[in-house]
């Protein structure tokens, strides 16, 4: 018999996904071998409190997003901070990379990819 994952993303702490941003992590699952399967994680930042990382794989953690075939998992104790961002993905012919979209009470820095929440 075959393990399951659950999947399901916890009503209330979910972070959107652009379009853009799930292609490119779909692309991204793929090429590491994990084809659907990717992880955030906030890092302490430089310019701002907080600093995404993303990684291909379930590593652990709990489902916080899903779009257009790719599931994202992050550690359950960071769920708080990413309610109610958006994760973004802008490329062009200089590169690319994933920024962070926010709503009221959340500064994002210039490089977008990272942010703090108000008190």
């Amino acid at each position: 018999m075959k393990a399951t994952r659950n999947t399901t993303v916890p009503r209330g702490h979910s972070l959107r996904l652009t379009p853009a941003a799930a292609a490119e992590l779909c692309r991204q699952a793929a090429v590491a071998g994990t084809p659907g399967l990717m992880h955030l994680d906030l890092l302490e930042g430089a310019c701002e409190a907080w600093a995404i990382r993303l990684r291909p794989g379930h590593l652990a953690g709990t489902p916080v997003a899903r779009a257009d075939g790719i599931t994202l998992h992050a550690p359950a104790g960071q769920l708080l901070l990413l309610r109610g961002l958006q994760l973004d993905y802008k490329g062009d012919l200089s590169g690319g990379g994933f920024l962070v979209r926010s709503g009221p009470g959340v500064h994002s820095c210039a490089c977008g990819a990272a942010f703090s929440r108000s008190a």
